[in-house]
């Protein structure tokens, strides 16, 4: 038996905001879109679902393809169903937004998609309604950042407290007080010590962070 054959079908979709993080700058990775309607022009990561993957899954399933990683953080934006959001058909589309570290993106699979990173602040014209996705998903990261430790997702395992803050005000848009942000980020916060030194910025160094993902699994503490 058939049900809701009374009812209009539509199609489903993904897209796939994925940040990076180098050169001080929070990157978005885009390319050119790979079919009618809109072929060429310069869209988010995303495909359909299939008949047989969730949502959750068919948008693990993008990342995966097109950056060849498999450690991520993803997270649902929202729903966007505008009715004449898509000039092809009826397609409404579930947003992620996903975190992952630069440095591990395979570079092979970027050409071979004609990717590129955009710096957030000068994202040109997209595709659709891409554009307003990628400021949607900008302010949910922001306000995540001060109870959730996302951020760690962007940047290498070992770090320095500066570098960890140039992250967070890059994502921020704003300065932070040096001496207001190391004391709340590091009490009770999971961020400990590797006791190594990084020797790249100054002869005298800088000391080495980690973060304790497996301390903070156990209480879920953190805060900024």
């Amino acid at each position: 038996m058939s049900y809701y054959q009374e009812h209009p079908k539509f199609y489903i979709s993904t897209d796939c905001i994925i940040f990076g993080y180098f050169d001080n700058k929070l990157q978005v990775l885009i390319r050119p879109r790979a079919m009618q309607p809109g072929l060429g022009e310069l869209s988010l990561m995303g495909g359909f679902v299939d008949d047989d993957e969730s949502v959750d899954n068919a948008a693990i399933r993008v990342v995966e393809e097109l950056t060849g990683l498999k450690d991520f953080y993803i997270e649902q934006v929202g729903a966007f169903g505008a009715v004449d959001r898509d000039p092809g058909e009826r397609v409404v589309s579930i947003c992620y937004y996903v975190l992952i570290k630069a440095a591990d993106y395979d570079e092979e699979l970027k050409e071979k998609f004609n990717a590129e990173w955009v710096e957030i602040t000068k994202v040109p014209k997209l595709y659709g309604d891409h554009n307003v996705m990628i400021e949607k998903a900008h302010k949910i990261l922001q306000e995540k950042l001060s109870w959730n430790p996302i951020a760690f997702y962007l940047i290498p395992e070992k770090f320095t407290l500066t570098q960890l803050q140039a992250l967070y005000e890059t994502i921020y848009g704003e300065t932070l007080d040096k001496r207001n942000f190391r004391k709340k980020l590091t009490e009770e916060n999971h961020i400990v010590t590797t006791g190594e030194i990084d020797k790249t910025t100054s002869k005298r160094g800088a000391n080495l962070f980690r973060f304790d993902f497996d301390g903070y699994k156990n209480d879920k503490i953190f805060k900024l």
